[in-house]
């Protein structure tokens, strides 16, 4: 009897260290401009070429500007790492979406949309939130740019196995809570580090429930919570999402590959590590108040009172809430914000931008607010130009920007200044996450919508 991740991460072990790491067999990786320079020269240092370069896929999202992308790159330092990315693929003969491409986005928001990243498979890139994949029914974690390098040579990276953990949310959401809410609600309740050492399955009617787009953000914060990653059990939800992709499989291949991933399922018997179980009917919207994901409550509530904290956190307590300009007991609904920021590969998918849209039609943006709307991708974009969603942000006085990760880590020019609040429904509230003194309130979209109409943190569901 054996769990999902068990079943796909035993077919994928090469070889087994005795009493150590497992020579792990990767099928897609996923490289970007930020960690896989030194790998590159790694292999040039060692006059090695990437022994299967067609599971390779490369893509500029970090460090690239979200408008004028026709233009160079301004800052200098961006600027070279995108051009070293360019000039490595071309030079080791990989496929390369480059800033432009009509395949450029956000590495873990192009993957799936593309049909790249598939039941059963093993994942990774040198990139924490590579967890995301998960939600294909797939293995899929971050690893460091050593890793990276070990691939690009090997096609395999030695990985010690994680421990197994289910999270079961059971019941139906309420109205406009979303995937990314049961994520900080569960992170909340787990804390930062409460699945470290873990890979998580996530299983319930909840999470059944959710559309592929919900899942991929429900697996993509797996991280925060210290998982090693966290995953889906594939299902029809999942096929429908697959079917018909650009690289997915065609005809009788189609057929093999669907009577295969419908296997991918834990079995009944099977025992995890760890069990935890949440009622859907607890989750409000969600914002956080503090500096890491795990300081969050539900829109409405208070901010816990010293006392109401471990001794031993008390002094990380107080830090965060001095950093953020907050205090122990105090309530967020009606504090003024100054910028709002929808996009990342936490929430950068047309779903995310529906819902914007949603709250925000027929209504107006609030005028001191500067919203940033960044799609995950060039083919979020075109949905978002089909379905008519462009209109109705212009009517209410919202520009789209061009794809790439913006504003959720400022490694480009979309940076939040110090002293301004944030709400941001990216997956890092650290301090200088958005930008050095920034201060972030993660949120789901529609919360993030509400406080761009109202210039306050406000409850959706009051609208």
């Amino acid at each position: 009897m054996k769990t999902l991740f068990d079943k796909i991460w035993d077919k994928h072990v090469v070889s087994t260290v005795e009493d150590g790491p497992s020579q792990l067999y990767i099928d897609r990786m996923y490289c970007h401009e930020v960690t896989s320079p030194q790998a590159f020269n790694g292999l040039r240092k060692r006059g090695l070429k990437v022994f299967r370069p067609e599971q390779i896929t490369c893509v500029a999202d970090h460090n690239i500007p979200t408008i004028h992308q026709d233009q160079p790159i301004k800052d200098p330092v961006s600027r070279n790492q995108v051009d070293a990315l360019g000039k490595n693929v071309q030079e080791f003969g990989l496929t390369y979406y480059p800033i432009g491409h009509e395949k450029n986005g956000i590495v873990h928001v192009i993957g799936p949309e593309t049909g790249l990243s598939l039941p059963g498979m093993t994942m990774v890139c040198g990139d924490s939130h590579t967890s995301t994949h998960g939600a294909m029914g797939a293995v899929a974690f971050g690893i460091g740019t050593s890793e990276v390098e070990m691939v690009l040579a090997t096609q395999c990276v030695f990985q010690s196995k994680p421990k197994t953990m289910r999270i079961t949310v059971k019941g139906q959401l309420k109205p406009l809570v979303t995937a990314k809410d049961m994520a900080l609600y569960i992170i909340s309740k787990m804390t930062t580090g409460g699945a470290t050492g873990y890979f998580v399955e996530y299983a319930g009617e909840a999470v059944e429930n959710l559309s592929m787009e919900g899942r991929l953000t429900l697996c993509n914060l797996s991280i925060e919570m210290g998982a090693r990653g966290g995953m889906i059990a594939p299902d029809d939800v999942t096929f429908e999402y697959i079917k018909g992709k650009e690289y997915a499989p065609k005809g009788k291949e189609w057929d093999t590959a669907l009577s295969y991933w419908k296997t991918l399922k834990t079995d009944e018997d099977a025992i995890f590590d760890e069990e935890v179980v949440f009622q859907a009917e607890d989750i409000d919207p969600m914002v956080t108040y503090g500096t890491n994901p795990g300081m969050g409550m539900g829109i409405n509530d208070a901010i816990p009172e010293l006392k109401d904290i471990e001794e031993s956190g008390q002094r990380s307590f107080m830090k965060s809430l001095e950093y953020m300009g907050f205090h122990p007991g105090e309530k967020l609904v009606g504090k003024p914000i100054d910028y709002v920021f929808l996009g990342s590969c936490t929430n950068g998918r047309i779903e995310d931008f529906r819902a914007f849209a949603q709250i925000v039609e027929g209504k107006k943006k609030a005028e001191k607010v500067v919203a940033w709307l960044v799609p995950g991708s060039w083919a979020v974009v075109k949905q978002i130009e089909e379905e008519g969603i462009d209109k109705v942000l212009k009517e209410a006085g919202f520009e789209l920007r061009q794809p790439g990760c913006s504003a959720c880590l400022a490694m480009n020019e979309d940076k939040v200044p110090a002293g301004k609040y944030s709400v941001s429904t990216s997956n890092r509230n650290f301090e200088g996450r958005q930008g050095p003194g920034a201060r972030t309130i993660l949120s789901g979209a529609y919360v993030a919508a509400a406080a761009a109409i109202t210039g306050k943190i406000t409850d959706p569901r009051t609208l």
